[in-house]
């Protein structure tokens, strides 16, 4: 096994449905423009809410992904 290096970023994925599905937008959009995703933490969960009721659903991510040579 070769020495390896990480990157870990933010991100806050927004839905409409669910905290999962907000996850599952940050990761699907952060695989688009970055190679060899590794690990993504759950950091925070909250909701907007407007008149009353609960209007999306957003996701704070920790986003690892490895180096290339």
């Amino acid at each position: 096994m070769s020495d390896s290096v990480y990157k870990i970023i933010d991100l806050v994925g927004a839905s409409n449905t669910s905290w999962e599905d907000a996850a599952n937008k940050a990761i699907d959009k952060a695989s688009g423009s970055l190679r060899d995703l590794r690990i993504a933490e759950v950091q925070k969960l909250d909701i907007k809410i407007e008149e009353g009721k609960p209007a999306q659903f957003r996701t704070n991510i920790r986003l690892s992904f490895k180096y290339q040579d």
